[in-house]
C-alpha cells in the first residue's frame, strides 16, 4: 500500500528540509531512488518525480546506477522553484500543494519514522483468494496433489 497523503508530505518534508545535514543525505538518497508508485497521493507524487529528475546526477555511463545531488544550492535552487512555479512540477499542481516544501516536518520524524515509511512504502496487502479457490482448499480435494497411475 503505497504512503498516504499525511507519510507523502512528512517525506516531502524531510527530503526537502533536511538536505544539509549530512546524517539524512544517504537516507534522502536512498528515497530518491525508490519507484515513485509507493506515493500515494497524485500531486504529492507528482512533486517526488520532480525532486528525483531535478536531483539527479549526470551520468557518463548508463551502466551506473543512479547518484543524486542532494545537499548545497543545487537542492536548494530545486526546492524554491517548485515552490514558486509549481507548473514546473506539474500542470495540476498548485501553490498549496509545494507550500509546505523546505519546512521541517519536526523532531518527532526521526530513524524510526523513516524505518515505518518504508515498509509502508513497499507493504503490499496480500491478494484474497477468489471464494472458489477457498473451497477448494477447504474440502482438500486438491486436484495437483492426487497421483494418477497406469494399470
Amino acid at each position: 500500500m503505497p504512503l498516504d497523503a499525511e507519510h507523502g508530505k512528512t517525506m516531502l518534508q524531510l527530503i526537502t528540509s533536511r538536505y544539509d545535514d549530512r546524517h539524512w543525505r544517504k537516507k534522502i538518497e536512498k528515497t530518491l531512488g525508490l519507484p515513485q508508485s509507493g506515493v500515494g497521493d497524485s500531486a504529492q507524487q507528482q512533486i517526488f518525480m520532480y525532486l528525483k529528475i531535478g536531483l539527479k546526477a549526470y551520468k557518463s555511463r548508463r551502466a551506473d546506477p543512479d547518484s543524486w545531488i542532494v545537499g548545497g544550492y543545487a537542492t536548494k535552487e530545486i526546492v524554491e522553484r517548485a515552490k514558486f512555479q509549481p507548473q514546473l512540477v506539474g500542470p495540476d499542481v498548485t501553490k498549496g500543494d509545494v507550500e509546505f516544501l523546505g519546512s521541517d516536518p519536526g523532531k518527532e520524524i526521526d530513524e524510526t519514522w523513516w524505518d515505518e515509511m518504508l515498509v509502508q512504502w513497499f507493504d503490499v496487502p496480500e491478494e484474497q483468494k477468489p471464494a472458489e479457490e477457498e473451497a477448494t482448499d477447504s474440502t482438500g480435494s486438491d486436484p495437483s496433489s492426487t497421483v494418477k497411475t497406469k494399470v
